[in-house]
C-alpha cells in the first residue's frame, strides 16, 4: 500500500510470531507501523491493550486472544469504533473480519496418528483437550476421535480451562486406572500441558509411555529430542505470520477477503480463513501433515 497505517498486533503470550509478523507486513506495506502487545496470559491485561491501541486510533487489530469467548465485548468495542479484526492461532467469539490458523482438524487428525503409531497396547489413552469454550479446541477434538474411536479404548477424558489442570488430570486417570502399569498412552491439546504431564509421568513412574503434544515451542521440542515427550504438531508460525500480514492489508484497504476456507465462531458466519497445515515433530526431522486423501495409513508412526 503507497499509504501506511498501524497494525495492532495483540498476542497471549512471547513467541516468535512478532518478528516474522513485522516482516512480512513490511513487505507488504513498508510505510506500515506495528504496535506490539504482549497479555502474559491475562485475559484482562489484553482488554486494556485492546482499549489502549483503539485510543491510539489503530483500526486494524490482529488478535491473538488469551481467551476468545471472553474477548467478544473487546471485539464487539473494536468493530463499533470502526476497527478491523484478524483473529490469529485462536478465533476470538464477535465480529472478526477474517482468521488464521495451524488447521485445527489436521493438528488433531495428526496428533491421533502421532499417538498409535507410538502405542504398545489399545489403551486405555487419556485425552486433555483443550477449553470446550474454544472452537479451535473442538475442532481438534473432533478430529481427534475420528481417527480414535474404535481402535483405542479411551480410559479419561477432560477438557481443561488451564495448563496447570493436567497434572491433577493425569493423578486422578491414574487412580481410576489401577496404576501407571494400565495408560497406554497420553495426549495433550498443548504442549504447556504435555510439560506438565512429562514432570507427572517421571514423578510416577510413566518413562516412555507416548505422550503427544500440540505448539512445538522451543522447551517442547528439547523434551522430544530428550525423549520425555513422543512428539508435538508444530504450528507454521512464519506461514501464519505471513497469512496474517496479508490479511491486514486486505481489510485495511477495503478489499475482499479470500483465505482457504470459510469458518463460524458461533456468534459470526462466513468468516474467511486461512488455515495453514502443521508439521509433525519426532525425534526424526520434521515433516509437513500430508494434505488430505494422501495421508499414510491410520496407525503408521510419525515420522
Amino acid at each position: 500500500m503507497r499509504e501506511g497505517f498501524t497494525v495492532g498486533l495483540l498476542l497471549p503470550g512471547e513467541g516468535p510470531d512478532r518478528p516474522l509478523f513485522t516482516r512480512a507486513l513490511a513487505s507488504l506495506c513498508p510505510r506500515c507501523h506495528v504496535q506490539y502487545a504482549n497479555a502474559a496470559g491475562d485475559q484482562a491485561r489484553q482488554g486494556r491493550q485492546i482499549g489502549r491501541m483503539l485510543a491510539d486510533g489503530v483500526r486494524v487489530l490482529v488478535l491473538g486472544a488469551v481467551d476468545p469467548g471472553a474477548a467478544a465485548p473487546w471485539v464487539a468495542r473494536a468493530k463499533l469504533s470502526g476497527a478491523k479484526i484478524v483473529a490469529y492461532d485462536r478465533l476470538a467469539n464477535g465480529p472478526v473480519d477474517a482468521y488464521v490458523a495451524t488447521d485445527p482438524a489436521r493438528v488433531g487428525r495428526e496428533q491421533a496418528l502421532a499417538l498409535l503409531g507410538a502405542m504398545k497396547a489399545a489403551g486405555p489413552v487419556l485425552l486433555l483437550n483443550g477449553p470446550a469454550t474454544d472452537p479451535y479446541a473442538a475442532t481438534v477434538k473432533r478430529a481427534m476421535h475420528a481417527v480414535l474411536d474404535g481402535r483405542v479404548t479411551i480410559g479419561w477424558e477432560r477438557d481443561l480451562t488451564r495448563p496447570d489442570e493436567a497434572v491433577r488430570e493425569v493423578a486422578a486417570a491414574v487412580a481410576a486406572l489401577g496404576g501407571p502399569a494400565k495408560v497406554a498412552g497420553v495426549c495433550c491439546a498443548s504442549d504447556a500441558a504435555a510439560e506438565a504431564v512429562a514432570a507427572e509421568m517421571a514423578r510416577t513412574g510413566m518413562a516412555g509411555v507416548p505422550l503427544i503434544g500440540h505448539g512445538g515451542r522451543p522447551a517442547a521440542l528439547g523434551r522430544v529430542q530428550a525423549g520425555t515427550q513422543t512428539a508435538t504438531v508444530r504450528a507454521d508460525v512464519a506461514a501464519q505470520a505471513a497469512a496474517a500480514a496479508r490479511l491486514a492489508v486486505e481489510v485495511a484497504g477495503g478489499r475482499t477477503v479470500y483465505g482457504t476456507a470459510v469458518v463460524s465462531n458461533g456468534t459470526t458466519v462466513s468468516i474467511p480463513a486461512v488455515l495453514v497445515a502443521p508439521a509433525v515433530v519426532t525425534r526424526a526431522p520434521a515433516r509437513k501433515a500430508p494434505a488430505p486423501g494422501t495421508a499414510r495409513g491410520q496407525g503408521a508412526p510419525s515420522h
